[in-house]
């Protein structure tokens, strides 16, 4: 019988860097035996909803996500079964129609802003690290990713971020640090950490 592939998760804040360290860790196990799954995909369809509805949508509290789906299809992933990934399309604030087919690997990078929120992700996860970064950095890091890749505007990127996302920051996801098995201090630029993250990844490969 094939091995419980090994679960990790990445959290932090908004534009923590948690991503970054999640793709290195991919990039750092061997033999493409690593996959990313992102809790960003997971947002709700909102198409039943007008775009005016849609575009005040708290992206930074746990209701806006679908988390009964992620589990259902984290633990598929654990059962060594394929699953088909929602697509967000965050221009138009709702769920695309596109899905992308994730085959099941040896290793399961999980990451998302309130990743340790729910008791169900926490308990599916073998090591769990929280990226821990400045807040004036997250927001410059958010500002630049939301405006270059998500379509927004400066004014409206700042008004979020004053209106949800500081304030769910310190009500939802700081709170979730104390879960951490490892905290890493200035997200994907500590090389250090990430080396000792993948060493850690190894050793519990090894051991299984």
């Amino acid at each position: 019988m094939a091995q419980k592939p090994l679960v990790i998760g990445v959290t932090g804040g908004s534009g923590s860097g948690k991503t970054t360290v999640s793709r290195e860790l991919v990039a750092r196990i061997p033999d493409n035996s690593a996959i990313l799954l992102q809790q960003d995909a997971y947002y709700r369809d909102q198409s039943e909803k007008p775009f005016e509805e849609r575009i005040k949508t708290n992206y930074d509290h746990p209701d806006s996500f679908e988390t009964d789906l992620f589990v259902a299809d984290l633990e598929r992933l654990l059962a060594r079964e394929a699953i088909d990934k929602p697509v967000y399309d965050y221009e138009k604030h709702t769920r695309s129609s596109d899905v992308i087919h994730v085959m099941p690997a040896d290793v399961i990078i999980v990451d998302g802003v309130l990743l340790f929120n729910d008791k169900r992700v926490r308990d599916l996860l073998d090591l769990k690290v929280y990226v821990d970064t400045d807040d004036d950095i997250r927001f410059l890091r958010r500002l630049e990713r939301d405006i270059e890749e998500r379509g927004r505007t400066v004014r409206g990127v700042i008004e979020q971020y004053l209106a949800t996302v500081k304030p769910m920051y310190h009500q939802f996801v700081e709170p979730t640090k104390r879960y951490a098995n490892i905290i890493v201090p200035e997200g994907g630029q500590n090389k250090v950490a990430i080396d000792m993250i993948t060493n850690q990844i190894l050793a519990m490969l090894k051991t299984q």
